[in-house]
């Protein structure tokens, strides 16, 4: 479906379809634009609380944002009108999020919905940077590649949701209210060749940034920052780290950037007290492969998130 409708993004802005989000040079400043839906039974559970679903549907398109190195300017809401209960506690628990990350809504559209249909809730996020927003194609062979803060710990915290999985409240909160990295994205964006949200799994994210690129990632298994929580609740095995790769929702900064910027960044972390940590490398070649303390990984047969048709 994505490639029928490039034939019709044929504007610079739209980046070819592969990037996060749509950005407009206007001259003095890059305009970035992005949507993303949240749909029921697929993006959260049904019993979900809708002020998390107004929080999770506002923090995966700031995220979007974070990964072009924007700062959010303002929202369009779609919303899909339910029961007057859930209504009203969504829009309060928008209301709250909106204020959280200090972002104003400016419109949007309210439609009917079937009796009993899952609901659909969309979003747009707006945003303006200064300097040209990094890409997912930008990243060249010899540079370092990186990930902000700790993964897989949403897809644990679901697996806690489903009751398939005993963890920590740690591992819920980083389910139902992730965490846009919004400042960390802003400080990056001079020092990286490229740089993406992981919102559908470390590995299959780290391919999309591979194929965009032209190039191949290599990924440290060993590298990849677990929590503690993490760890205590799926261990540090093989299989373990390979789950938490292969989960989606952490919504953390995937990013490529030259050797010589590492000090940099490190230092960067250390100020703004958002870990970063270094976990791969980009090659020749095409793809994704994954190494465990130097050994090459049979890939899982689920690299990450599809929506399937």
């Amino acid at each position: 479906m994505i490639a029928l409708l490039r034939a019709g993004a044929t504007d610079p802005a739209a980046r070819d379809l592969t990037d996060d989000a749509a950005v407009l040079d206007l001259g003095d400043h890059f305009l970035v634009l992005t949507h993303d839906m949240i749909v029921e039974g697929i993006h959260y559970l049904a019993e979900d609380a809708p002020s998390d679903v107004a929080w999770k549907l506002l923090a995966v398109n700031l995220s979007d944002l974070a990964a072009k190195g924007a700062e959010p300017n303002g929202v369009l809401l779609g919303y899909m009108l339910g029961d007057d209960e859930w209504d009203r506690a969504f829009a309060e628990g928008l209301k709250s999020a909106l204020s959280a990350f200090g972002v104003p809504l400016l419109g949007g559209d309210t439609v009917s919905s079937i009796p009993g249909a899952p609901r659909t809730l969309g979003l747009t996020a707006i945003g303006r940077c200064r300097v040209s927003p990094p890409s997912r194609s930008g990243a060249r062979e010899g540079d370092h590649i990186w990930i902000t803060g700790t993964i897989g710990d949403a897809g644990a915290g679901l697996a806690v949701r489903r009751g398939e999985l005993k963890g920590s409240r740690a591992l819920t909160e980083r389910y139902l209210n992730p965490r846009p990295r919004l400042e960390a994205g802003q400080r990056l964006a001079p020092l990286v060749s490229a740089m993406m949200d992981v919102s559908d799994g470390l590995l299959i994210d780290s391919q999309r940034l591979a194929q965009a690129s032209g190039c191949a990632v290599a990924i440290a298994l060993e590298s990849v920052p677990l929590s503690q929580a993490y760890l205590e609740a799926r261990g540090d095995s093989r299989d373990a780290r390979l789950a938490a790769c292969t989960a989606g929702d952490d919504y953390e900064l995937l990013f490529a950037a030259p050797p010589q910027a590492a000090a940099e960044i490190l230092a960067l972390a250390d100020e703004i007290g958002i870990p970063c940590s270094r976990i791969g490398l980009v090659g020749r070649g095409t793809g994704v492969t994954v190494l465990d303390r130097g050994a090459t990984v049979p890939l899982p047969d689920r690299l990450g998130f599809e929506h399937r048709a």
